[in-house]
């Protein structure tokens, strides 16, 4: 009972804060006449979120009530709450991770690209929470091809991994059991998507294009740790060794980065000529 209380506590402060950091002209509303506090009144928030004033004042009172899924959803967008500040409220009023609704994110902040561009010979790239690539920087590019000139399709790092020969080319005697690693870390985020229109047309489209695809998934191997080494056989480079680290973008939960790290002295001179060539030429 006492945590119970103490989440109802921590949710009536965490409303009421952002409630003040907002003003009526960012939700579309008129300033009216002056204001003897900062912020949104709770009428307002109850009426952008389609809920009863004393329903909602009764969640800033702190009081012990059940919220469900589609109030939370309508606080979110009310309060016009980031990914973060959304997991939260879920965390404090009904216990649990909200229904992953939002689309994919398609760009990354200036300050991340910046430190994919900073692992100069490390190949470093971002994927979303649908696996697609949607940042890199040129030593990703010069190992794994051109991101830029690829569909929005082939630039996801499951689809490309099954369905083309050049992942294949690439991993050699390796490209199985990294198939089955990445499958099985695709199937646990599976898990926070079924039913999702996209995901499931996905999952068909791969059944229809990769038979070693219709073979795993059946099995339902499921794994959440990134793997830790991998070798690489690239057509002008040759072996490439690399150590693969993969962490979470603390500015957006629903990226991962992932940089590559040359192991090797000699990885670590390829990988300089490698990238000292003119973008063209590894086309």
């Amino acid at each position: 009972m006492q945590e119970e209380r103490e989440k109802a506590r921590q949710l009536a402060e965490f409303l009421r804060t952002r409630r003040a950091a907002l003003t009526p002209e960012q939700v579309g509303l008129p300033s009216g006449v002056r204001r003897r506090t900062p912020g949104l009144r709770r009428a307002e928030v109850a009426m952008l979120a389609g809920i009863s004033v004393d329903w909602y004042t009764w969640l800033e009172q702190g009081r012990e009530i059940q919220v469900s899924t589609q109030v939370l959803d309508s606080l979110s967008r009310a309060l016009r709450l980031n990914d973060i500040e959304r997991k939260h409220l879920f965390l404090l009023a009904a216990g649990h991770l909200p229904p992953n609704q939002y689309s994919p994110q398609q760009n990354v902040s200036r300050l991340l690209q910046e430190f994919l561009g900073r692992q100069g010979e490390s190949p470093a790239f971002v994927v979303n929470s649908r696996w697609d690539v949607i940042a890199w920087n040129q030593a990703a590019r010069f190992v794994y091809g051109d991101y830029e000139a690829m569909s929005a399709r082939e630039r996801n790092s499951l689809w490309r991994l099954f369905t083309t020969n050049q992942a294949k080319q690439l991993l050699a005697d390796g490209w199985e059991t990294n198939a089955k690693l990445r499958l099985a870390q695709f199937r646990t985020n599976y898990a926070n998507h079924v039913g999702d229109p996209w995901w499931e047309q996905f999952i068909e489209d791969l059944h229809q294009q990769s038979e070693k695809f219709r073979e795993w998934w059946p099995l339902h191997h499921v794994i959440d740790v990134p793997e830790g080494e991998k070798r690489l056989y690239h057509p002008l480079a040759g072996s490439l060794r690399f150590g693969h680290l993969s962490f979470q973008a603390l500015d957006s939960v629903d990226l991962q980065v992932t940089v590559n790290i040359p192991l090797d002295p000699s990885t670590t001179d390829k990988m300089k000529k490698l990238c000292s060539k003119s973008p063209s030429s590894q086309a």
